[in-house]
């Protein structure tokens, strides 16, 4: 049963939620009002949390897959004494408050990951619990894992519809991530309307056929009962679904009614949902001394359980020595010794081979560096050959099978980072697009996730239109915070992998190629410089053309140069690695470069848009490719240096 201090929380909880709503004239009070036992349960009878120390790293998660409902969360937070004032949830939704309209990572104390885009939140949680799994095998004492924290989340009929969720559970399943705990809102409604419109699937029997673990709960009102289903979650060894079959909008006037979803009620509403509730029509952002003395033991116990965890770690000095350093996102002293360096005779190599001798080459260093491909690893050389298979019960090794799942792939690398780890993934360019979303949210987040992106052009050839991904790479130039790297051979991939893993806020995506490519020789031309963004590989005093490319295209800018000589023309070749970095260099850098008054082209196999912030002309390839081999398809579409040598003949009669 719900004893009356419970009662009086959970209510608490849910007048805060729609007071907040209300006052802000926009938001979402139908999740709170029906999720509220659930929520309140978690955070007082299981979750083991001190809100003093929100970063505590052997504390469990909660995320808020459905992060619309957000002034649930805010609600709890703020209640259980995390630093959330009440000022800030009557500033909900409002210009600089630590209360956005979906909760944001980095922003509001507690919030665990960014949340909102529907799937993202279970995808991610699944993420931070196989972290933990990770985490438990590697660092441990005479009593067993340090680390073995649990991840709660509440998920909603539209986070499971979501395909992201369905990858996302289906590896957790196969991993046996026993330590994932899903509360699913089942409410049976959407902002149309009834689940019944386009959402009839049993998905109890879906998430068993996953591996999962599947309680019902039909007393949500009821805090023993969800304190014994959530019991029942957190002892078996596999990931749970608690499907909880609640009511949106719960005992207001729009009760189970889609209007409950996405606005407020209205004053009037509010009045009537008040009265239901027996709670006083003129209290607005009330919280009784009664429930805060309440749960101030909770507070109290979660800050007990953390000083116990660290007086114990302080029996084991150095039990957490790199874990604390990969917290801190710091790299040990002398990582990058190992880092090898290529030389003419190496060549032609395939920057994704390049890429995958050096990610071999510093992985002992770094115990925090994990990863994977979605069932790619051979082809994007991502497979580190000194370790193991992460496979079900055995989490010892670094090396993820995540299956043909880029965006459960993309959300699980985001929990990873969030859990302190440094997460790279692998998959062909194009199929990148399959997890933009949750690319676009590391960048928000500002995580350290490693992308490795193989198959950039029309150089892997035969495969053809479908996989040669014309439009891919500047698109992913578009998303703030996101580095994009080209790497033109071996050396540039291997100082584009110190760039990465260097960077403490942002994740980082390398672009890499199939077909071999000539290694430049540094004795003769300029070092590399990818943490510049560009530098001039090859130049001379007066230069009548500056050539510009990145990756694959740099070698052929190269030969149209000495091919130049021959027609008196001098030029300079600029290589490109990264618009970002260049960009950030400032204007003077890149003009230096790019000098006025000297006509430069761009040449790169894929759409011309976007190089107009750099150069004066652009060669590149503004539709679809074509199967045939990438030689005879590089000639075809006008990209070879002899292409070249004829459009900058053509520039330098036009300026003239």
């Amino acid at each position: 049963m719900t004893n009356g201090r419970d009662q009086q929380a959970i209510t608490t909880i849910r007048m805060l939620a729609l007071d907040g709503v209300e006052q802000a004239q926009s938001g979402h009070p139908g999740l709170p009002l029906g999720c509220a036992p659930l929520a309140y349960t978690v955070f007082m009878r299981h979750l083991r949390f001190d809100p003093t120390r929100p970063d505590w790293p052997n504390r469990d998660r909660f995320v808020l897959s459905a992060g619309h409902g957000s002034m649930l969360l805010y609600s709890l937070l703020h209640l259980f004494g995390y630093d959330l004032p009440l000022a800030e949830l009557k500033r909900f939704r409002q210009w600089g408050s630590k209360t956005p309209g979906h909760p944001e990572h980095g922003l509001t104390p507690g919030v665990e990951t960014t949340t909102g885009p529907l799937g993202q939140g279970i995808a991610t949680a699944c993420g931070m619990a196989l972290a933990s799994h990770l985490l438990s095998s590697r660092l441990q004492d005479a009593q067993g894992p340090l680390i073995d924290y649990r991840v709660f989340t509440l998920v909603s009929d539209g986070d499971l519809m979501e395909g992201i969720s369905q990858e996302a559970a289906s590896l957790a399943g196969h991993l046996q991530l026993g330590n994932l705990i899903a509360l699913y809102d089942c409410n049976h409604i959407t902002i149309e309307g009834s689940t019944e419109l386009a959402f009839t699937e049993d998905v109890g029997r879906r998430f068993e056929a996953y591996g999962w673990q599947v309680l019902h709960l039909e007393a949500v009102e009821d805090v023993d009962a969800i304190d014994a289903a959530l019991s029942a979650a957190t002892a078996d060894p596999r990931p749970s679904l608690i499907v909880a079959h609640t009511h949106i909008g719960y005992l207001s006037p729009v009760h189970d009614s889609a209007k409950a979803h996405g606005s407020p009620m209205g004053a009037a509403n509010q009045m009537e949902t008040r009265k239901a509730y027996g709670w006083p029509l003129d209290a607005s952002f009330l919280v009784p001394d009664e429930v805060r003395d309440h749960l101030s033991g909770r507070q109290k116990w979660g800050k007990r359980q953390r000083t116990e965890w660290e007086a114990r770690v302080k029996k084991t000095p150095g039990a957490l020595a790199w874990y604390q350093r990969a917290l801190d996102r710091k790299l040990p002293d002398g990582w990058d010794q190992a880092l090898p360096t290529f030389t003419p005779a190496d060549g032609p190599l395939a920057t994704r081979v390049a890429s995958g001798k050096t990610l071999n080459a510093i992985a002992a260093a770094l115990p925090e560096l994990i990863g994977g491909a979605g069932d790619l690893a051979p082809s994007t050389e991502t497979w580190l050959e000194q370790d193991a298979a992460i496979e079900p019960g055995a989490f010892s090794g670094s090396n993820l099978h995540f299956g043909v799942r880029e965006h459960a792939m993309g959300a699980a690398l985001n929990g990873l980072a969030l859990s302190g780890l440094r997460p790279f993934g692998g998959t062909f360019l194009i199929f990148s697009d399959y997890m933009r979303p949750a690319i676009r949210l590391a960048a928000l987040m500002k995580q350290p996730v490693t992308y490795v992106f193989t198959h950039d052009s029309i150089g892997l050839g035969e495969d053809g239109p479908t996989h040669q991904p014309i439009e891919t790479l500047m698109s992913l130039r578009l998303i703030p915070g996101l580095v994009v790297i080209r790497p033109c051979d071996a050396n540039e991939t291997v100082e584009a992998w110190h760039v990465a893993l260097s960077r403490t806020e942002g994740p980082t995506a390398l672009v890499l190629c199939r077909q071999k490519l000539p290694i430049f020789d540094r004795e003769k031309m300029a070092k590399s410089a990818v943490h510049a963004g560009g530098y001039a590989l090859i130049d001379c005093a007066d230069p009548q053309i500056v050539l510009a490319a990145s990756g694959s295209e740099v070698s052929i800018v190269a030969e149209a140069a000495e091919a130049l000589k021959a027609h008196k023309i001098a030029a300079r070749v600029v290589s490109v690695p990264s618009f970002e970095l260049l960009r950030a260099q400032g204007a003077t850098a890149v003009r230096s470069l790019f000098p006025a008054g000297v006509p430069s082209l761009s040449v790169e196999a894929g759409v011309t848009m976007g190089w107009q912030e750099f150069t004066d002309h652009q060669l590149g390839i503004d539709h679809f490719g074509a199967s045939a081999p990438y030689e005879q398809i590089y000639q075809h579409f006008h990209l070879t240096a002899d292409d070249v040598v004829s459009r900058v003949r053509q520039i330098l009669h036009q300026d003239s």
